[in-house]
């Protein structure tokens, strides 16, 4: 091969690793309730580690996600490590535990912080919420091309009367986010427990974030988030990928994979694919 000819190949190899897609998905697992009848964790387990597999995602964002829950998936699809915290600062609740490809994805930094007026301190309420809520947050750096993003992860309260909460929760978000490097594309997934288009949807899209759902050219799947057990095609959107400065989505889906009407949890994951 010519001096010319390699040239040629090395560019053409570096702008296909440069349009490489990013796969993207918020995952609600639901966490191993006793009460949770026919879909108990040890029921649905398997299932939900089949809806990842066949969406393939790059990095996931889950929410309600126990330490026994998260080490299941990696065993079952050891291609992903994870990472996170529960809200009460240990192992023993819920935590936004985020997933990503080994083999894909560098891990730079990471951390927590709570969704409160004392973020800093684990475990932390404000604005009359009943449990704690938090934020795990990452850098990653791609090790296809060495482009970097962050990627945070959350969810909001979930009762009626938490509006404010919820409110004032999104305005720190837009703090925190507002204090990245500009040049470092952002990525959020989370349950925010509101409906997209009101007031908490609104206060995120006016600080710069957009939606992949509304965004992507090409979007599938129900339209609500919430499976509720029963595969409802009614309902709220309340999981949300949002992105700024970079990232173009180019395809969009609520995933409603199931195996014979046994659904992974009582939400659908939401995928979103990028174009860096």
């Amino acid at each position: 091969m010519t001096p010319i000819a390699m040239t040629v190949l090395l560019l053409v190899l570096g702008s296909t690793a440069l349009a490489e897609p990013l796969r993207v998905m918020s995952f609600n697992v639901r966490y191993p309730s006793q009460d949770d009848g026919p879909n108990i964790w040890e029921n649905r387990r398997d299932t939900l580690v089949r809806t990842i597999l066949a969406k393939d995602p790059d990095v996931m964002g889950t929410q309600e996600l126990f330490h026994l829950q998260g080490e299941y998936i990696v065993e079952k699809a050891p291609a992903y490590g994870w990472f996170g915290i529960s809200r009460r600062g240990n192992q023993e609740d819920e935590h936004m535990g985020v997933f990503y490809k080994k083999e894909k994805l560098r891990l730079v930094e990471s951390g927590n912080f709570w969704l409160s007026e004392t973020p800093e301190i684990p475990g932390s309420i404000s604005w009359d919420m009943s449990l704690p809520r938090m934020v795990t947050w990452a850098l990653f750096e791609r090790l296809d091309n060495g482009t970097r993003f962050y990627f945070y992860n959350t969810h909001f309260a979930h009762r009626r009367e938490d509006d404010n909460a919820r409110l004032e929760s999104a305005k720190l978000l837009v703090q925190r986010l507002r204090a990245l490097p500009r040049d470092v594309p952002v990525i959020v997934t989370g349950d925010f427990n509101a409906p997209a288009g009101e007031q908490v949807y609104r206060t995120l899209l006016e600080a710069g974030l957009e939606d992949a759902w509304t965004k992507a050219p090409t979007r599938s799947g129900a339209e609500t988030t919430l499976s509720r057990w029963s595969g409802s095609r009614e309902g709220r959107r309340i999981d949300w990928i949002l992105y700024q400065g970079g990232p173009t989505p180019i395809e969009a889906e609520t995933v409603t994979y199931n195996e014979n009407k046994r659904y992974p949890s009582d939400h659908y994951p939401v995928l979103a694919v990028f174009d860096f």
